[in-house]
């Protein structure tokens, strides 16, 4: 399946201390088994925003922010991939941090677990303030650097409160965080950040490397000033539409998430849908009789899903879907 990869280049405006990393969210969806991180910071390079995420396919999502060291995102990831919970995470980058101190660190993670998610999060005292982390159960958000704490809890705000897939209300969050100096270091330039990545995992994804998942956008600011979290909103919207007529191939499948009823608009002379688990398992087949039909996928359970559309001799495209009713 082709992944979604969009990345804004432009030549260096702003250079500020790698130091510190800002205001994020780790999260899951227990109904389609996505996992996702999203997050932004008031540094102008590649990997400004985005070196701190860190997805585990099929497990979970940790971030180590703040006075950032790779040796604690590696150290969180192993425990992660051993099997421990993200509270054990915690408690282990503390009593084994790299500098033997970790009051200036800031972490996030949340799993699965089996479609029961958990979440933790660790803030240390001597973080520049203002700082803060919340946890539900199925996300963690953290900010330190802030103008204020409201850049925080106005994203949990949007995470809980916004309907849709888990990349929309990882979106919403994003733009809740949205404002002159919501890391303080950029309040002078006028927005929010200089650079902000989102990024979701899905149970189909076989690399979690930059760059490689289902969804993967990544903004920095290198020459003019620009708002990162708007840019990657542009390309969020680019990267989910599913408004533009021609969609994939001439073919659009809409509405995604589908909350029991999809549409089938297409140019091409498709004949038949091909409804597909993640595991690969042909799950119902559709006969397609005209340019815009309807199927009805409402008896089957939420997930993620792929269907497959045909003509009478090949197969034309096959698309991710979620249900979600």
């Amino acid at each position: 399946m082709k992944k979604i990869t969009f990345t804004l280049l432009l030549s260096l405006f702003i250079t500020i201390s790698y130091g510190q990393h800002t205001f994020s969210i780790v999260a899951v969806d227990p109904v389609t088994g996505e996992i996702g991180s999203a997050g932004a910071t008031c540094i102008s390079a590649e990997d400004g925003a985005q070196a701190i995420s860190d997805i585990v396919l099929g497990v979970g999502a940790i971030h180590t922010q703040s006075f950032y060291d790779p040796t604690n995102q590696n150290n969180a990831r192993t425990r992660m991939e051993a099997g421990d919970t993200p509270e054990e995470i915690m408690q282990w980058l503390q009593d084994n941090d790299v500098s033997n101190d970790p009051s200036a660190r800031q972490y996030t993670a949340v799993t699965l677990n089996d479609g029961n998610p958990l979440s933790a999060a660790f803030t240390g005292p001597n973080c520049f303030e203002d700082f803060i982390h919340v946890t539900g159960p199925n996300y963690s958000i953290a900010g330190n650097i802030l103008i204020s704490e409201e850049v925080v809890t106005d994203m949990e705000d949007a995470f809980v409160n916004t309907d849709g897939t888990l990349a929309e209300k990882l979106m919403a969050a994003m733009q809740a965080a949205k404002r002159p100096g919501a890391d303080s270091r950029c309040l002078e330039f006028g927005i929010s950040s200089a650079s902000a990545f989102i990024r979701v995992a899905d149970p189909s994804d076989t690399d979690s490397s930059y760059g490689n998942l289902s969804l993967d956008l990544n903004v920095w600011i290198t020459s003019e000033v620009f708002e990162p979290i708007d840019e990657l909103q542009t390309l969020f919207d680019q990267a989910l539409s599913v408004e533009d007529p021609s969609g994939v191939n001439g073919i659009n499948i809409y509405p995604n998430p589908s909350k029991g009823e999809l549409f089938i608009r297409s140019v091409l002379n498709v004949k038949e849908a091909i409804l597909f688990n993640v595991t690969g398992q042909e799950v119902a087949r559709f006969s397609i009789t005209d340019n815009l039909t309807p199927i009805d996928v409402s008896k089957y359970g939420n997930g993620v899903y792929f269907l497959s559309l045909k003509n009478d001799t090949e197969m034309l495209t096959t698309q991710k879907i979620i249900i979600n009713k």
